[in-house]
């Protein structure tokens, strides 16, 4: 198993803004980290720095406790699985896989044993001798992990590998990477612009945002401790709703009873997940699943603005004071038209503020 350590790490294209601007980060031995983001964040050309395939334009990277800032990807011990697959059309299954081992010229005498457990592991032992094109894409990103695999190396790099697939593929495919990366060990570094690829799979997940580290975190705590108003935002479906802290708000805010004794006095937005929202009244043309749990809550009036039914439950939009499209998310089916009053409620401990830089500020009173 091998460490990755990226030292103040920058990349630049001509006079355009840096791609990536000197970031930094580890990624322990035998961990699976994810770099996630939107579009254009850096997150690729970050994987693509660590493979070798582009040179920083300043900074270290080391792996294994080896500067290999100045190696070619040949010499880093890395195996890569691209969005493409890259896998050859007029070559078997067989020999795609084992296509590494006899570029590198490893010893024949390895080929069978490694071949054999790498088509067990991925179940492609029925397909060795098929063409890529007799396959389906599940069994194609197979093929490209086990030519991964076969390599034996101690560090693997993803880019976006199931971004072809289907959303039940992805699904299947996220859970068998996943076992794969925990059964040998390696340390696995895997790009993604979906929060549910990062969420589930990783064990740390590095938030990219236009070149620049957003916050770099355990799933959980990314979720339950936003760093920042874009943390927030990306994490989380739907996302966290951020109110703006006008007088209006404020006021409504207050009169429910509990107030915002906590807030900093920095403070320009307050944050709280649609989950953390619970209705406790509807009326006036809105039927709502009672919330027991939410008697103890303080009462807060808004109105709604639409209604997303999903089977197990629903995201009703309101208008609450001067902000719109507060999101919350409740069990069952909510029946309301725009324009009807609903009584929401949350949990203050569940409240997050934001200073008008958009970064986090902690509660007065939080331990």
């Amino acid at each position: 198993m091998s460490t990755i350590i990226l030292d103040n790490i920058s990349k630049q294209y001509g006079d355009a803004a840096p791609a990536v601007d000197h970031i930094g980060f580890t990624v322990e031995a035998g961990t699976f980290a994810v770099l996630l983001g939107p579009s254009g964040c850096g997150k690729s050309t970050t994987l693509r720095m660590i493979a070798g395939l582009d040179s920083p334009t300043s900074g270290r990277i080391r792996i294994g406790g080896r500067d290999v800032t100045d190696l070619p990807p040949a010499q880093r011990k890395i195996a890569m699985v691209f969005q493409s697959y890259a896998l050859f059309p007029h070559l078997s299954v067989r020999e795609n896989i084992l296509f590494g081992l006899k570029v590198r010229k490893e010893p024949p005498a390895q080929y069978k044993p490694r071949l054999a457990k790498v088509a067990a592991l991925l179940g492609l032992e029925s397909l060795l001798d098929r063409k890529p094109s007799q396959l389906s894409g599940g069994q194609q990103q197979r093929v490209a992990l086990g030519r991964a695999v076969i390599s034996e190396a101690p560090v693997c790099l993803m880019d976006e590998p199931l971004s072809n697939l289907d959303a039940q593929l992805r699904h299947e495919m996220r859970r068998e990477i996943r076992t794969l990366q925990q059964n040998l060990g390696i340390t696995m570094v895997y790009v993604t612009h979906d929060q549910t690829e990062a969420m589930s799979m990783a064990d740390r997940v590095v938030l990219l945002n236009r070149g620049r580290i957003e916050q770099n975190d355990a799933p959980d705590q990314l979720y339950a401790r936003p760093g920042s108003e874009f943390s927030a935002r990306f994490i989380g479906t739907p996302p966290m709703n951020l109110l703006t802290l006008d007088d209006q708000t404020r006021g409504l805010i207050a009169s429910g009873g509990h107030g915002l004794q906590d807030m900093p006095a920095a403070a320009a937005k307050l944050g709280i997940r649609p989950e953390h929202i619970a209705v406790i009244a509807a009326g006036n043309g809105a039927e709502a699943p009672t919330a027991a749990a939410a008697s103890s809550f303080a009462p807060i009036p808004a109105t709604v603005e639409a209604v997303e039914y999903f089977g197990a439950d629903s995201i009703v939009i309101c208008k609450l004071g001067g902000n719109s499209g507060l999101a919350v998310r409740t069990a069952g089916h909510v029946r309301a038209h725009a324009g009807a009053r609903i009584t929401l409620g949350w949990d203050p401990a569940q409240q997050h503020f934001f200073d008008a830089s958009g970064l986090a500020l902690r509660p007065i009173h939080a331990t």
